[in-house]
Parts: C-alpha cells; sequence; structure tokens
C-alpha cells in the first residue's frame, strides 16, 4: 500500500473517479464530503470497481474543528487532492458568497493544517476559466490569466493565488496546480459518472438526457460565432484521462523533490470540437438521435478554447488517449444505467 491520500469532494464526479485511481494504484484513500451535490451511494460504485471501499467522512470543510478531527482520526495523511468546490458559472453569479465562503475557507482551511499534520501536498483542481476569452488557441500555461467572467472562475484565480503565497511565505509543502479544461463521459464499467442534482448545468448530462426523453431537447446556445459551424468551441477531456492525470500529479509530488514547489500543468486533448460535433460523435457512437434546437447566445460563454497539453505531455508524462466517440458511449451507457433502460 502507498501513500494515504485525503481527496476532498470524493463523492462527487471528478473525485470518485480519481478515487478509483487512486485505489488502482495502490494508495489509502480517506474521502470527506458533505454531499451537497453528490451520493454517499457513489461508495458502492468506487467498491464495486476497485474491490475497496475507501474511508468516508460526511463533514464540511469550511468547518475547521471537523476537518482537524479527520486528521487526527486518519494520521498519516501525506498529499491531498481538493475537489471540494462550487462548481456552477450561473449559480455563482445569483450567489457569489455561497461561491467565496466555500470554495476559499476550504482551501485555506486545508492549508492551514497541513503543515501540522505532516501533509507533504496538495493538487488544485483548477480550471481553463482562468484564462477568460483567449487570445489565440491552442492555450498553454503562459497564456495571460484575464479577469474572471464569474465569481466562480475567480474562486479558482484566487485560490491559485492563495497557494502560491502561502507557499513562497515559507510553508513547508508543495503543490501542482490542474487546470483542465471541459470533464465530460463515465467510467467504462457503468458504475460511477456524472449525476448532477436537478437540472444538469453541464453540456453532456443534459444531453444524454434529452436523449433518454427525460429532457424535451437541448438548446445549443448560438450557432452564429467565429466558429467553422457557428457554436461554440470546447477541448472535451474523458473523466478517466483526467482522473489519472491526478494520480500521476500526486506521485510527482510525493516521490520528487527536484522540481519547483508550485506547478502548473494544463489538462486537455488539444483538439476543439464545437457543442454541433458533440452532438454528432454522440449520435454516431450510439446511434441515438438527440433532440436539439439552436438558442440564443447564453451571456458570458467563451467562444472557443482549447489546450495546448504540450507541457502536461511532456514534463507530467500524461496524455489524454480515451477517443471522443467512447467517451460519448460510456456517457450513454452511464445515462441507460441510471434512467433504468
Amino acid at each position: 500500500m502507498k501513500e494515504k491520500i485525503l481527496v476532498t469532494g470524493g463523492t462527487g464526479y471528478i473525485g470518485s473517479h480519481t478515487v478509483v485511481e487512486l485505489q488502482n494504484a495502490g494508495y489509502e484513500v480517506v474521502i470527506i464530503d458533505n454531499l451537497s451535490n453528490s451520493n454517499a451511494q457513489v461508495l458502492d460504485g468506487i467498491e464495486s470497481i476497485t474491490g475497496i471501499r475507501p474511508v468516508f467522512v460526511e463533514a464540511d470543510c469550511t468547518d475547521a474543528a471537523a476537518l482537524r478531527k479527520l486528521f487526527e482520526e486518519n494520521p498519516g495523511i501525506k498529499g491531498i487532492i481538493n475537489f471540494a468546490a462550487s462548481k456552477a458559472v450561473g449559480e455563482s453569479v445569483q450567489k457569489p458568497l455561497l461561491y467565496y465562503r466555500n470554495n476559499l475557507n476550504t482551501l485555506i482551511n486545508l492549508l492551514d493544517l497541513m503543515p501540522e499534520f505532516g501533509v507533504k501536498g496538495i493538487v488544485f483542481s483548477s480550471s481553463c476559466t482562468v484564462y477568460g476569452e483567449p487570445d489565440a488557441n491552442p492555450i498553454d500555461e503562459t497564456a495571460p490569466i484575464k479577469p474572471a467572467t464569474s465569481p466562480y472562475g475567480n474562486t479558482k484565480q484566487i485560490s491559485e493565488e492563495i497557494i502560491e503565497d502561502y507557499i513562497k511565505s515559507g510553508a513547508p509543502i508543495k503543490s501542482i496546480l490542474l487546470r483542465y479544461f471541459n470533464p465530460i463521459g463515465a467510467h467504462p464499467s457503468s458504475k460511477i459518472g456524472e449525476l448532477p442534482l436537478g437540472v444538469p448545468q453541464n453540456l453532456v448530462p443534459y444531453l444524454t438526457q434529452a436523449a433518454a426523453g427525460i429532457r424535451k431537447e437541448l438548446t445549443v446556445f448560438g450557432n452564429d460565432y467565429n466558429t467553422p459551424d457557428g457554436s461554440c468551441v470546447r477541448d472535451y477531456i474523458d473523466v478517466v484521462d483526467l482522473a489519472k492525470a491526478h494520480v500521476i500529479a500526486m506521485k510527482r509530488m510525493l516521490d520528487r523533490d527536484d522540481k519547483d514547489a508550485v506547478e502548473i500543468f494544463n489538462l486537455g486533448t488539444g483538439r476543439g470540437l464545437s457543442v454541433l460535433e458533440l452532438i454528432a460523435s454522440f449520435e454516431r457512437a450510439t446511434g441515438v438521435k438527440v433532440p436539439h434546437k439552436i438558442g440564443e447566445r447564453r451571456a458570458g460563454d467563451i467562444e472557443k478554447i482549447w489546450a495546448d497539453p504540450k507541457k502536461a505531455n511532456e514534463d507530467l508524462g500524461w496524455t489524454a488517449v480515451v477517443p471522443i466517440d467512447e467517451t460519448m458511449k460510456n456517457a450513454w451507457a452511464w445515462q441507460c444505467k441510471v434512467t433504468g433502460k
């Protein structure tokens, strides 16, 4: 058994897939989650895939006393992967204080306790939102950080600054900041996947629910952008590929002392796909039609953005490998399981 890792938000979408990959790689995992946007039944899926049920603590990371108790009762945690954050852009505009309170206080509490309990490093779940509307594509890690277009995006920028400032102050920890693009799909076993509570905020769950008849139709927000087919372009990355990047980052951080105390990597495929191309991929992979219509542009949407993953490929030793049609097939298989089809 390798080191013990704390995964905050570990019953969530990306968190649960990362727990699976950590356990498959031999790490011992402790999860903390307040279940505000996830379900404890995810633990059954994790156990079914890996044969191991991770330690689970239901608590809120903004509660410093609860977090301290977790460290006291689970000694020996060497690394943290932080997914505990509210993440809906639209909601963050409506409820900015909720986002600042949750996302920033969680991080500050974790950083505050790390030196005391001998935690060596933290992998932070950041986002390509820090780049805003890019000057050019693809985007590498030297691209300028733009003013945030939402409180959610701003919490990612501020969190990166908090980590860097804390480490510059002499804190005896390391960090890897992973700026990822658009995670989609589900585990190929169909035992875990994206399970939003209520109306989905993300494209693919809404798409699969429309295909399943749960939603009347998918609205494509705008077809008059300066892109090949007029719809917005994003870099869609398979969630299992993304989860594996966190495992590689954790190993690099814990095993190597010859690296900078703070490292930043963009995680993407290096390929931009439009919303209409994604719909076509789903229909091609599954043979199922997606009822959809063209709507008005949505405020705050970036026209086109995709990653230059060269640094992650060469320095981190990670590459996205799952083909988009396979990702969409896995997303549909998960949707069918959830809806009992």
